[in-house]
């Protein structure tokens, strides 16, 4: 499992434009990386959002924020349609990055137990080190929370 002050996994992945995206691409800069379930769903929309009004502020801290699920290229491209979302969306259909940060859990839902994505949001610093890792995160407080910590 990984704690605060870990050097933070690297992955590979694409993002809504098919372009392959790296966290190493982002050295010297502060990462907002966090991992959702769904896209379209009530409580990701919901985060989506509040990181998008936020994006701005984020820009200002010298932050990018990176949205990690298991949905495909073409459903982050209708879900940042949809909602103008100005951050970058990673789909991660093999788990890479969703099990390299330990977010692949067993989830209980109305009694029913399966694995999924457990929302989860790593900060991780210039350096590439996780510097705080927020684990079941609210959908509609964790961009604030997050700013907070910047």
């Amino acid at each position: 499992m990984l704690k605060e002050g870990d050097k933070a996994p690297g992955f590979s992945l694409r993002d809504k434009d098919g372009a392959t995206v790296s966290l190493s691409d982002f050295a010297g800069k502060k990462v907002v990386l966090y991992f959702y379930p769904k896209d379209n769903t009530s409580g990701c929309t919901k985060q989506a959002c509040a990181f998008g009004a936020l994006f701005g502020q984020f820009k200002k801290k010298g932050a990018v924020v990176v949205g990690v699920s298991r949905d495909s290229v073409a459903s982050h491209v209708k879900f940042a349609e949809k909602y103008s979302l100005p951050f970058i969306l990673l789909s991660d259909p093999e788990l890479e990055a969703i099990q390299a940060y330990g977010v692949w859990q067993e989830k209980k839902n109305y009694g029913k137990v399966s694995m999924g994505v457990v929302r989860t949001t790593f900060i991780i610093d210039e350096n590439g080190v996780i510097t705080h890792i927020m684990p079941k995160v609210k959908p509609d407080t964790n961009a604030q929370e997050v700013l907070a910590l910047l």
